[in-house]
């Protein structure tokens, strides 16, 4: 696909009949080429049973001619303020992948953007991932430091980003913690 073929994508939620070749994309994309396969693919399937999973948010991009090209999910998260108790609900952005056969042409921007506006319109108070600060940037994504919001894992820094969305509390603050998936990679 070429690059100005990006505004014919169509964004959709994933339906039932969806889920192998989402699977097939999660895995072509993080194929390291060892023949393991990627962490990311077992990660998508204990996510769908997970009571974290919301189906609103999990998010498909196809092509102009139909088929899918890329995947992204947000599962419930929890902010756990100082003493433990769990102060507001948001979710962890990710997996998110792009058929490699059509990487750099606009899907995994259209994807973010989806989920990004899906989460807002379901008054979640913001996103969060794991991700590059120079790519996410552009999507109004921050170091969660800066907003009072601490990393599952101190170590990682300002990679360790949240984007607000409308009904962000700046008073909520604490640690983050991912759909209980997330802590098997």
């Amino acid at each position: 696909m070429a690059v100005g073929q990006a505004e014919r994508m169509i964004v959709r939620r994933e339906r039932a009949g969806d889920v192998d070749r989402v699977r097939a994309i999660h895995v072509a994309a993080f194929d390291r080429g060892d023949g393991v396969e990627a962490p990311e693919a077992a990660l998508l399937d204990a996510l769908r049973t997970d009571p974290g999973w919301v189906p609103a948010l999990s998010i498909v991009v196809e092509d102009a001619r139909g088929q899918l090209i890329g995947h992204v999910v947000c599962t419930r998260g929890r902010v756990l303020a100082a003493d433990g108790r769990p102060i507001t609900g948001a979710v962890g952005l990710g997996p998110i992948a792009v058929d490699p056969a059509v990487q750099r042409a606009g899907a995994g921007s259209t994807l973010v953007h989806a989920a990004l506006g899906a989460a807002d319109a379901l008054d979640l108070p913001f996103v969060a991932l794991l991700g590059s600060p120079a790519y996410y940037g552009r999507f109004g994504f921050v170091a969660s430091t800066e907003v009072g919001i601490e990393a599952p894992d101190p170590a990682w820094g300002a990679h360790f980003q949240v984007r607000t969305l409308h009904s962000f509390d700046p008073a909520q603050r604490g640690r983050f913690v991912y759909a209980a998936p997330f802590d098997s990679i």
